[in-house]
């Protein structure tokens, strides 16, 4: 049962890499405008066009990097975590719910965001912490 559980977190953590990943180069690829209309989806899109500065347009790529670096790590995890590794559960738990903790502060919570894919990827990642964690903490000793 704990290697269905672990394989079903493998997955979950893929999906919402693979989000990420994608989401990131979106982010970096596209305008301002677009990436804001993007992350803040839950309002009026035509209340987030306007000139923004370069220096904004720099912070959005930055943010856009994270995003992509948070979900190719994260998908690495999950092939550890299908393989059963401890680390990967740890490793991939902090870099993929940090994320989301940040997301739902600042987006979820602040009326900002939409269920899809936002709120969505947040219960992913938390239900692959949650998957993962009662694997390890009730048969850490099969663990790699």
């Amino acid at each position: 049962m704990n290697n269905i559980l672990l394989k079903i977190s493998a997955v979950l953590w893929v999906v919402w890499g693979l989000v990420h990943a994608v989401a990131g180069i979106l982010s970096m690829t596209g305008t301002a405008v677009a990436t804001i209309q993007g992350i803040a989806a839950g309002v009026p899109p035509e209340s987030v066009v306007m000139d923004y500065p370069d220096a904004l347009s720099a912070i959005l790529n930055q943010h856009g990097w994270n995003l992509f670096w948070a979900g190719a790590v994260t998908i690495v995890g999950a092939i550890f975590i299908w393989r059963g590794s401890a680390t990967a559960i740890w490793v991939t738990a902090l870099i993929g719910g940090l994320f989301d903790i940040g997301y739902f502060v600042f987006i979820d919570l602040g009326g900002y965001g939409t269920f899809l894919p936002g709120t969505l990827m947040t219960i992913f990642s938390a239900s692959a912490i949650a998957l993962s964690f009662y694997v390890w903490f009730t048969d850490h000793e099969s663990l790699t």
